[in-house]
């Protein structure tokens, strides 16, 4: 019986499955959870459709990948319109999937608050961060996308306040790397060289759904502008459309054109400001000089004239200038007599009188001192000749005189006991006339030197021979 049964190849068995899968299930949406979303590096999006009892593969071609409104990410829930097929290489069966929407705005609007939450948390969010606005920018950068009715708003909106020069980086404001898009025109604009860098940049676009301004609420491009070194205004949909760009933003406006009214002041306003307070300032330096005159001729009537001033002084110096004369006859007048006083106490006679006197004290002094100096030279005298004989009998050499030698070593240093000392070791023996060489003799109670070496005698040794 099995021979009869018709044989298949694998290829037939997974062809049967495909066509049979595909004619049951040509159309259906399915609702399920996200997981092991694979962005591939040729745009493929590869994924898991999951619920609480299995499992599914899931895969979104680049072109339909490229339109979604949002960026999938795990966990997230979504409803997918797509067919059934099987992957024969792999004995499995996956849904291919033309278009993804979140599960309903509940579900995007719980991943926003999440991720507000997060980026809260981080600091991004902190007003103490907000950098001011410039009052009268001199460059503008605009990012956002350049065939839109947006950048025409805020060019013409700019015109009519105050024109400025204007540097548009187009990008996409939707769909399939729209975030990484407006990121990197964010950083570009802050990486461009002092001499062209914008002052200011506006991140702009129209109104939409939820998932249309998706891309705004995507971290890159939260963190791009919150790391901005230069002050940044959002202007992301209408009035009543929040993303996170405008939480991170220094500056958030209703509507793009609203972003260009807080980009510039009005110039006409400016010059009709400026012009009066011109005037203002005019009429209050002409009131200011007035009142400063009259307060002057005021104290300058109060003033007594310069004649009155000086007349007083002018008095006072004619009664010293008569003064002066006389004062000057008087002091020369005392100091002549104090002159003469003293010359008359210089006669020679005095002279002779005060020089005998000091010459007698002179003598006296001399009479005193020369006995003095005898005797102390005397009694110096007397104490070196007893520190000399103290000296003298305390020499090692009237030891000697007695009858003790001192013995030392070859170099000299007196040896002061036998410990140590080998047979053969050369000594000196001083005596109280004397100096004689002597030699360590074995068996005199003293240890041989190790292969003990026969020396010459010396000449000196011959004559005076050896006390050991």
């Amino acid at each position: 019986m099995g021979a009869n049964a018709h044989e298949y190849t694998v290829s037939e068995i997974s062809g049967a499955l495909k066509r049979t899968v595909e004619d049951q299930f040509g159309y259906v949406r399915v609702r399920a959870e996200l997981s092991g979303v694979k962005h591939a590096a040729s745009g493929h999006l590869y994924f898991s459709l999951k619920d609480e009892n299995a499992v599914m593969d899931g895969v979104c071609w680049r072109g339909n990948a490229s339109k979604l409104a949002f960026v999938p990410e795990d966990g997230l829930e979504v409803v997918c319109s797509g067919k059934l097929t099987t992957y024969p290489a792999r004995s499995k069966y996956q849904m291919v999937v033309d278009r993804m929407e979140p599960a309903g705005a509940g579900a995007l609007m719980a991943l926003l608050e999440e991720r507000k939450k997060k980026l809260t948390a981080e600091g991004l969010f902190d007003p103490a961060c907000k950098k001011p606005i410039p009052y009268i920018p001199r460059t503008i950068g605009v990012v956002t996308s350049p065939t839109g009715a947006v950048i025409r708003d805020i060019l013409h909106r700019l015109d009519d306040r105050f024109p400025r020069h204007v540097i548009v980086w187009p990008v996409v404001v939707q769909g399939e790397g729209a975030a990484t898009q407006i990121a990197g025109a964010i950083d570009g604009f802050n990486k461009m060289s002092t001499s062209d860098r914008p002052d200011l940049i506006i991140v702009a676009r129209g109104g939409g759904s939820v998932e249309d301004l998706w891309s705004f609420n995507e971290e890159i491009v939260v963190r791009a502008a919150a790391n901005s070194d230069i002050p940044l205004i959002s202007a992301v949909g209408h009035e009543t459309d929040t993303t996170l760009i405008d939480y991170a933003s220094d500056l958030r406006a209703p509507t793009p054109t609203g972003a260009a009214e807080m980009a510039v002041p009005v110039r006409e306003d400016l010059v009709f400001t400026v012009a009066d307070l011109g005037r203002r300032l005019s009429g209050l330096r002409g009131a200011m000089i007035r009142d400063r005159a009259e307060r002057l001729g005021g104290l300058a009537r109060g003033l007594p004239s310069p004649r009155e001033i000086l007349a007083l002084a002018s008095q006072r110096f004619d009664e010293l200038a008569e003064r002066l004369p006389r004062g000057l006859k008087t002091v020369t007048q005392q100091k002549a007599i104090g002159l003469n006083r003293l010359i008359g106490g210089l006669s020679l006679a005095r002279l002779t009188q005060t020089v005998s006197f000091q010459q007698g004290r002179v003598k006296a002094i001399t009479d005193r001192l020369e006995p003095s100096y005898r005797r102390s030279l005397t009694d110096l005298d007397r104490r070196l000749d007893s520190a000399g004989r103290m000296l003298e009998n305390l020499s090692f050499e009237r030891v000697l005189d007695r009858g003790f030698v001192l013995v030392s070593d070859a170099n000299g240093k007196p040896v002061a006991r036998a410990e140590g000392l080998l047979a053969g070791d050369q000594l000196q023996a001083r005596f109280a006339d004397s100096i004689l060489a002597v030699q360590v003799l074995p068996g005199s109670g003293i240890k041989p030197k190790n292969k003990p070496k026969k020396r010459k005698k010396t000449e000196g040794e011959n004559r005076q021979g050896s006390l050991l």
